[in-house]
């Protein structure tokens, strides 16, 4: 399995994952928990995980969503603090789990410990950035760029969001309802095809023309 390419070098992750011990976790199985203590980071070896964040008033935000060659849990690991999000299976997951000390050890043995600090701190700005963006947009290009965003190789490779549409909602705060509309707009436009808890893009370019103005963020 290769990182992601944003990520550590393939020999930094082949000697993390040689050192990991192997963990399965079934789809909807939280993988980290939010507010947990910083204990151990996993390696995503195969399937796909979101990550949520629960505010104090209850409301739930979508962050991320994952596929394989992913850290999982390094932020929290690198700045010693508590877990910042949850992260859920989307599919059946097989990850390498690594503990805290031994993971910052290897980091720093192969000098990959600060670029990797860097690089947690630069997708947490950028998704800063992303959710500020999307908040003036209109609701379709709002939506177009979640899809995008929120995409990964899924069933024969093709490129869907495996999430229902109030997690959609969830990531660039918009309704269930204002979600449905919007997706039934872009079926119409033979730019996606809706699925009970997913939607696969069938027309990327024209879905990327969809997007609106504003820096490409896909």
């Amino acid at each position: 399995m290769a990182p992601d390419p944003d990520g550590v070098s393939v020999k930094t992750w082949e000697s993390l994952a040689s050192a990991g011990v192997e963990r399965r976790f079934r789809a909807g199985d939280v993988l980290l928990r939010q507010g947990g203590p910083p204990s151990h980071v996993l390696l995503l070896m195969a399937g796909r995980v979101k990550a949520l964040l629960t505010l104090p008033d209850g409301e739930v935000l979508l962050l991320a969503v994952r596929g394989p060659g992913e850290l999982l849990g390094e932020i929290a690991v690198l700045g010693g603090d508590d877990r910042s999000a949850t992260v859920i299976a989307i599919d059946p997951c097989v990850t390498r789990a690594l503990p805290a000390s031994r993971f910052r050890a290897l980091l720093r043995s192969s000098g990959a410990e600060d670029e990797l600090l860097r690089r947690a701190m630069r997708r947490l700005r950028e998704g800063e950035a992303w959710r500020a963006e999307t908040a003036a947009l209109p609701a379709g290009p709002r939506v177009v760029r979640a899809l995008l965003r929120l995409a990964l190789p899924g069933e024969g490779n093709a490129l869907e969001v495996s999430l229902g549409q109030t997690e959609i909602g969830q990531a660039i705060g918009l309704h269930r309802s204002v979600i449905a509309a919007e997706l039934a707009r872009l079926r119409g436009l033979d730019v996606v095809a809706t699925h009970r808890g997913r939607t696969v893009i069938t027309d990327l370019p024209r879905l990327r023309s969809l997007a609106g103005s504003g820096p490409d963020t896909v």
